[in-house]
């Protein structure tokens, strides 16, 4: 069992959740905010994410411990470290800048990130299970997205005049 492995992505996993937790404020901007009636209560954001990413960092760790050569493993490193920084800056965007246009701007780039860990892990690896972990991830991501537009659709323009709702 390789525990720096199993430490590397276990704390990217947690971290992620921790930031996202500690970013989301459901204060009255947001809550004043329009939002399409298919949006999920509020307490489903907080167990979804921690399945989703407690499937991505099992995957993360996966493809570590699969990965042929260091040079492969750098490459998963590199590519999940890239979604840790693309994941932390959506709630930062949203929730405290009050900028769901740059926040939905932001998804585009996360989901391009995840989905190149759906498609790229199986192939850098070999391991098709760790691809196959970062779907219920990507699905999330792709969910989040629409409702990102939506709610962008719904309530802009953003800006100075309306961040102070």
């Amino acid at each position: 069992m390789d525990w720096t492995s199993i430490t590397i992505a276990a704390g990217w996993a947690i971290i992620l959740m921790g930031v996202g937790g500690g970013l989301t404020e459901i204060g009255p901007w947001y809550r004043n905010l329009r939002k399409p009636p298919w949006q999920p209560p509020d307490w489903l954001f907080g167990p979804a994410w921690f399945v989703n990413l407690a499937c991505a960092g099992t995957g993360f760790y996966l493809a570590l411990a699969a990965a042929p050569s260091a040079d492969v493993r750098n490459i998963v490193l590199s590519l999940f470290g890239v979604t840790f920084v693309l994941h932390a800056l959506w709630s930062p965007l949203f929730f405290k800048w009050k900028r769901p246009d740059w926040a939905l701007a932001e998804n585009a780039f996360l989901w391009l990130s995840v989905a190149a860990l759906v498609t790229g892990l199986p192939r850098l690896t070999g391991s098709s299970l760790a691809g196959w972990l970062m779907v219920p991830y990507f699905a999330w991501v792709s969910f989040a997205c629409v409702l990102n537009a939506r709610i962008v659709q719904l309530n802009g323009p953003f800006g100075n005049d309306r961040a102070k709702v």
